[in-house]
């Protein structure tokens, strides 16, 4: 694959220059419109002692215009969307650089409730979502937060070469991305969906047929009137009958289009996602059984949407005041639009949920994609099914500057419980997010920072950040109680959960934690737990000379020159150097 600054460098100038020839391009057609108005406007002046020539003149002319104009559209549409692709090539520089603290950071999918969200900077400011989400749709970030919250533990190497394919195809991938960034959308894919599945139609076929006889009828009063068969004043006279008719269907009509007029441009988007899904040949399982939901029809889907949304603004076009009077009176336009709507709704409503579906999975899976492209040199788990749950080589936390992170190797069996203590900043917190993200990202089914890593599946549940509740009346100590209690009744239930805490029970004087910390970790022993608990008691340690399944390690700090150094490595055994006297003292606090 390429380099992903190189890339996004080339990508950036490519787009840009593109932008810029389409805007002089946009410049002739605006001067070509103006000189055709002109032109157009000087030859009815001067033929208007003949009102057919310069009716004709006139029709020709706003035809020229209108094919200018729509030309002129096509071309704008076009370069905003590479202006979109510029910005989106800014932007991963700026992240590849480490800027990335302005972007959504997900902090609405924190849930103290769930097994880990709240504990592993998983959201929030400075989060793995904020530094990964590419998603330009709101369900789309609602299912890349999902995967990430899911635990599964099935299916990994399935995801994992669906993650490789589309790292393979950044373009691809960003071309999807600008696309989906260009229609804000008012109405979500749910309340849409709800709305299709609930409506009821209203107009039969006999009507639509009654509205073409009425149009036909229209063209030859017209015709009759302009040539002077017959007086004119009777397409007025028929215009008013048109104007009549569309009245009694006005209230239902009005019921129909008040969400269309919002649900139209989101038909729009997705029609031109679901083309791109469809244009595209994938070779991995996943990405071919998504792609085959939308094939099933006759028409593609993109075809059929685009179908929708085109009749979705003619109906629209009964907001202008001319369409709405003459289209009306003499097409009974609302009503033949309105027949069409209902008859789209009729044969697809139900199969709109699956194509609204593979969308927004592309949306969150190409977040997923362009992480692993941006990540080349990290590995992608090998899924075993052996004794040991995790053994990493250089396991290292993907949100710190390769320059300076400090990584370490791990080895953990399955059933075996780490205790790990260590001073102050010595790196113990950051040791156990680095493992809780490796086992969340080897789920989900991308590359770890770690140059080797085996790994048989398992799920994660930690209790690493209780706080206490005003809300809820409960002070701290209990919402501690309360996580532990959870996580041991999860336990209880499946055995396939590995454990991360971090200094438990805070919330009491040092003996009763010491010795509650030691109950706590025995019961979890007991239950056959896989997981690490960091703690600063000593005493915990003693459990090791006493239950095999425990082992002991530890992260350093050594004192020198009366500076305090860290090497942050992961070391086997119990930690003899703590540094909360000496960071008081170097501090002048006592």
């Amino acid at each position: 694959m390429q380099n992903p600054e190189t890339f996004y460098k080339s990508q950036l100038e490519s787009h840009q220059n593109t932008a810029k020839r389409l805007y002089n391009q946009m410049g002739l057609l605006s001067t070509l419109r103006l000189a055709v108005f002109v032109s157009v406007a000087l030859g009815i002046y001067l033929t208007l002692h003949n009102w057919q020539v310069a009716l004709v003149l006139g029709i020709v002319g706003i035809g020229i215009f209108l094919f200018l104009l729509s030309k002129y559209t096509d071309l704008k549409s076009k370069r905003a969307l590479h202006k979109r692709l510029a910005m989106l090539n800014e932007d991963e520089l700026k992240i590849l650089s480490g800027d990335f603290h302005n972007r959504p950071d997900g902090d609405q999918f924190q849930n103290a409730n769930h097994a880990y969200s709240l504990d592993i900077d998983l959201f929030g400011r400075g989060s793995f979502f904020q530094f990964i989400d590419r998603t330009a749709i709101k369900e789309g970030t609602q299912v890349l937060a999902s995967k990430l919250l899911a635990n599964d533990t099935e299916n990994i190497k399935t995801r994992q070469k669906a993650i490789k394919e589309l790292a393979g195809l950044p373009e691809w991938r960003q071309n999807y991305s600008g696309i989906a960034q260009g229609v804000a959308v008012e109405h979500s894919a749910n309340s849409i969906i709800k709305w299709l599945k609930d409506y009821k139609p209203f107009l039969n076929a006999v009507t639509y047929w009654l509205t073409i006889v009425f149009s036909l009828a229209s063209i030859v009063i017209l015709a009759l009137g302009i040539l002077e068969i017959i007086p004119i004043k009777y397409a007025g006279y028929w215009l008013l009958l048109g104007l009549g008719i569309t009245g009694r269907y006005l209230k239902k009509v009005n019921y129909l289009a008040q969400p269309t007029e919002k649900a139209k441009d989101t038909f729009r988007q997705y029609a031109l996602l679901l083309d791109q899904i469809e244009s595209k040949v994938f070779n991995s399982d996943l990405l071919k059984h998504k792609q085959l939901k939308i094939q099933s029809e006759a028409l593609k889907a993109s075809q059929i949407f685009s179908k929708f949304s085109k009749a979705l603004d003619a109906l629209d076009n009964r907001n202008n005041f001319i369409s709405a009077i003459f289209g009306n009176g003499y097409l009974l336009w609302d009503i033949r639009q309105t027949y069409h709507v209902e008859q789209w709704i009729t044969k697809y409503a139900n199969k709109v949920e699956d194509w609204f579906e593979v969308v927004t999975f592309f949306d969150a899976y190409n977040s997923l994609g362009n992480y692993a492209f941006n990540h080349q040199k990290f590995t992608y788990p090998e899924i075993t099914n052996n004794s040991t749950t995790i053994l990493a080589e250089d396991l290292g936390h993907p949100l710190l500057n390769s320059k300076k992170r400090v990584d370490s190797n791990l080895q953990i069996d399955y059933q075996q419980f780490f205790i790990v203590t260590g001073a102050n900043m010595a790196g113990k917190s950051t040791f156990l997010r680095t493992i809780a993200l490796h086992i969340v990202m080897a789920n989900v089914g991308l590359p770890i920072c770690v140059s080797k890593s085996q790994y048989k599946p398992i799920k994660l549940i930690t209790s690493m950040r209780t706080t206490d509740s005003l809300t809820d009346d409960s002070s701290y100590f209990f919402s501690e109680l309360t996580r532990l209690k959870f996580v041991v009744d999860t336990i209880e239930n499946d055995k396939n959960y590995f454990v991360i805490l971090d200094e438990i029970l805070k919330g009491t004087n040092s003996t009763d934690k010491a010795i509650g910390s030691r109950k706590f970790v025995e019961k979890l022993v007991t239950l056959n737990a896989t997981g690490i608990i960091a703690t600063h008691d000593l005493s915990l340690t003693e459990i090791a000379t006493q239950l095999e399944a425990v082992k002991n390690y530890f992260f350093d700090a050594e004192i020198k020159n009366d500076e305090l150094f860290f090497d942050y490595k992961l070391k086997k055994g119990v930690c003899q150097n703590m540094n909360a006297s000496f960071l008081l003292k170097k501090m002048e606090i006592v």
